[in-house]
């Protein structure tokens, strides 16, 4: 128990001493700004009317500075003041202080009001490809100073540790994290086959078909990849996929494999719309869709929000819903693929 009250009482000592230090160099930016303006006004005075406090304590400020320094800044007289050859030098190197401090403040509250610097972004490998960076094409025309980095990775990263601004991430719900998101829009898979594979095996009219075809599947942390689940005219349906002889974790890769002809698969709309729209995939099952999920936004905290963050968020709050429909369309329209 006395060890534990020593190591306890000198935490606190550190505490505080730390807190005196930075009162203190707080305490002398202040007088540094009081003896500017002394300097400029001429007078005690004119320095304390126009920093609205009293003449004493203009006095009183700049005697702390010199009390400080062991060195007289200021010759006073009834009539005026005058700087001393070690008070032209201080005041100097003051201005240049100050005026490094208000620059610092005036880019921080900036950067809350304009966007620009650095957006450092992750987003999941698809829809990144796919959506987010022809996105970030378009928000750097509306913001030209913004630089972003973007990270594609099929995980969810930790955003205080790596130090990314925002992370994009597909979940159906989102755990409770700390963190503030948004939810930007929906989005769903569809299954599809390359021609010469249905030209092959036939064209499934329902998902109770593709037990006779080879499905390919991909793991994913979000679905199950043992388990096919359709929302369609009849309300929900579920497939299991028996026969798989494929499985990838990226759905780019298995709308290759799709493409080659080795099987039927469940691609997001935004990794089969590229495809579907050059003939190389055929949409089946087109009154089916599965693997709903929503598209997300992360960012550590609302407070002070930085203006590049807020307007890229905002920014695709707007534009994802748009881009997704239009590729929603294009999705609709390949149906009339199937022969």
């Amino acid at each position: 128990m006395h060890l534990y009250r020593i190591r306890e009482n000198q935490a606190r000592y550190s505490c505080n001493n730390s807190s005196g230090f930075l009162k203190d160099r707080m305490d002398t930016l202040q007088k540094m700004r009081v003896l500017v303006r002394v300097v400029e006004a001429g007078s005690f005075t004119g320095a304390a009317q126009h920093l609205n406090t009293t003449t004493a304590y203009a006095s009183r400020a700049v005697s702390d500075l010199e009390a400080r320094l062991r060195t007289r800044l200021l010759n006073r007289t009834t009539r005026r003041i005058a700087l001393t050859e070690a008070g032209e030098r201080y005041l100097h190197r003051c201005e240049e202080i100050l005026a490094c401090v208000d620059q610092a403040e005036a880019e921080a509250s900036d950067a809350q009001a304009r966007p620009s610097g650095k957006l450092k972004v992750h987003a999941m490998t698809g829809i990144g490809q796919h959506c987010i960076v022809p996105a970030i094409g378009r928000y750097q025309q509306r913001y030209p100073e913004v630089k972003v980095e973007l990270t594609l990775a099929q995980r969810e990263p930790d955003l205080i540790d790596e130090g990314y601004d925002v992370a994009l991430v597909l979940a159906t719900e989102l755990p409770d994290s700390g963190l503030i998101s948004q939810r930007l829009c929906s989005t769903f898979s569809i299954a599809c086959a390359s021609p010469a594979y249905l030209k092959r095996n036939g064209v499934p009219q329902t998902p109770a078909d593709l037990a006779t075809h080879t499905c390919l599947q991909t793991a994913t942390p979000i679905f199950p990849a043992h388990e096919w689940v359709f929302q369609g005219p009849r309300g929900r349906e579920s497939f299991a996929p028996t026969a798989s002889t494929f499985c990838v974790n990226i759905a780019e890769a298995l709308a290759v494999a799709v493409g080659e002809g080795m099987g039927i698969g469940l691609l997001p709309f935004y990794s089969a719309a590229s495809g579907l729209r050059s003939g190389a995939l055929v949409r089946i099952l087109p009154e089916y869709t599965t693997q709903h999920t929503n598209v997300y936004a992360l960012y550590p905290s609302r407070q002070y929000l930085d203006a590049k963050i807020r307007t890229w968020v905002e920014f695709l709050r707007d534009e994802l819903p748009a881009m997704f429909n239009h590729e929603c369309v294009d999705a609709a329209a390949s149906s009339n693929l199937l022969y």
